[in-house]
This record gives structure tokens, sequence and C-alpha cells, in this order.
């Protein structure tokens, strides 16, 4: 059976890491991107090159008009979802609380929580048997920011994560007994390209000292993880967290 995954995000760092691994597995993946083409374009090239099957898809995952027509985009070009990755997500420049505008925690909430709960939303009514679906995975990206807090650099980053949590509970309770798994990674130092767009370009290197395993981890590591949540290999667990995080 041809499976059908939308991974947000999926156009670098841990997205892309995970619509690769995840073609290989043999899923066809829906590449999401907010702005960069070229990088998605990539993903799907790669993808395709190896024998899979991707295309990319546009949306910012913070307008709901958007996620709506991107998943009838994928209704219409795939076929019948099976599998969520909600990866899309931003943090902002290090500050304190008391230093931060309502402005930044408003485009913090609505892409990284807001998003996620359209996007699974959307999921759940694709995949779920109350609905017709034929059941499915849902795996939420958060982070080891929600256990840690991240002050002195983005504690509205950690909150955010930290509803991520409590989504991923509440929804793989509402949803177990219709064939849907919910869970969640969280994934700690991660060499990405995410860390530069919070004005830390360095801050893997700077903190992997706080590390037990002593150094940062990779986007394959953690797609790694994300890709075994998505599989029948995983078909008894939910609403688990995996940390991967070399033990922070």
């Amino acid at each position: 059976m041809n499976k059908v995954l939308l991974v947000t995000g999926g156009s670098r760092g841990i997205g892309a890491a995970t619509a690769l691994l995840a073609a290989q597995q043999g899923w066809s993946v829906a590449v999401n991107y907010t702005a960069n083409s070229l990088a998605a374009d990539e993903v799907v090239r790669q993808i395709r090159a190896a024998g899979g099957q991707a295309i990319a898809v546009k949306a910012d995952v913070a307008e709901e008009d958007q996620v709506l027509r991107m998943f009838e985009h994928i209704d219409a070009k795939m076929g019948r979802l099976h599998g969520l990755v909600n990866n899309a997500g931003v943090v902002d420049v290090t500050a304190r609380v008391d230093e931060m505008s309502v402005a930044r925690w408003k485009r913090m909430f609505d892409i990284n929580v807001i998003g996620s709960l359209i996007c699974a939303r959307e999921a759940v009514r694709r995949m779920s048997t109350k609905h017709g679906g034929e059941g499915g995975s849902i795996v939420n990206v958060s982070s080891a920011a929600a256990r840690l807090g991240a002050p002195g650099q983005y504690v509205d980053y950690a909150a955010a994560k930290g509803a991520i949590d409590a989504f991923t509970i509440g929804l793989a309770k509402e949803v177990g007994g219709e064939g849907i798994r919910v869970n969640a990674v969280r994934p700690g130092l991660i060499e990405t390209d995410i860390h530069a767009s919070g004005g830390l370009p360095n801050r893997v290197k700077d903190l992997q000292h706080l590390v037990p395993a002593q150094r940062g981890g990779t986007a394959e590591e953690v797609a790694q993880a994300i890709v075994w949540l998505l599989s029948e290999q995983a078909s008894y667990t939910t609403m688990s967290f995996l940390d991967v995080s070399g033990g922070r």
C-alpha cells in the first residue's frame, strides 16, 4: 500500500532529513515549505532520484486557508494521508522575557502551536476511522527546551513546545481508539540552521559541554526517531516522548 506522509517545514534541517529517510522507508512524501522553494525542490529531487515519490507543497502553517489548500492539494495529487510530522517551527533572537514583545509571542505561538493544531486537525479528519480513514500516525516535533525552559534565551519557544507536549498527550488519548497514534520527539542541541535564525550560529558548539554525550546531534539522528515512531514497528507506541538529546 502506498502510504502518504506530510512533513511540515520539510525543506531544511530535521524536516528535510525526515522526508529523505521516510522516502527510503517507502513513504510518499509531501514536503511542505513556507518560502524556500529551491530547498524544497531539492529534497523532492533527491527523493525522486532514489526512486521515491514526493511533491513540494507551499503553505504557512500559521495561516488556516493555506493549510486547507495544502491538504486538498495532497488529497488530489497523492491520495489519502497516513502520516503527519508537525515539524515546522521558529525561534527568535535571544532575549529575556522582560525584553520580549507581544508581536514576538504571537508569531511564536501562531507557527509553533496553532500551526501544529491546524495540521493535526486536518490529518485527523483524513486518517481517523471515525471519518472513514484507515488510521495513521502523527509525530510532533517538540524540544528539550520544553523540559529545560531555555532561560535567558527563549522562554517563549520553550513555552510553545510545552504546549506541544500537552497537545500530544491530549490528542493521543482522544484519537487512540480511532486508529491514530500520536507521539512526540524532543530534540536537544542539534546541528541545524535554526540556531543561526535565532542569532546564535555557534549555539551547539558553545553549549555541547552541557550535554552528557559531549556533542551536538544531527538532523539525521532525530529523523531516525521520527520515522520509527511513524512506522508499524511502533504500532503499540502512542502518547510517548522520545528525547533525542544526548542525555541533556
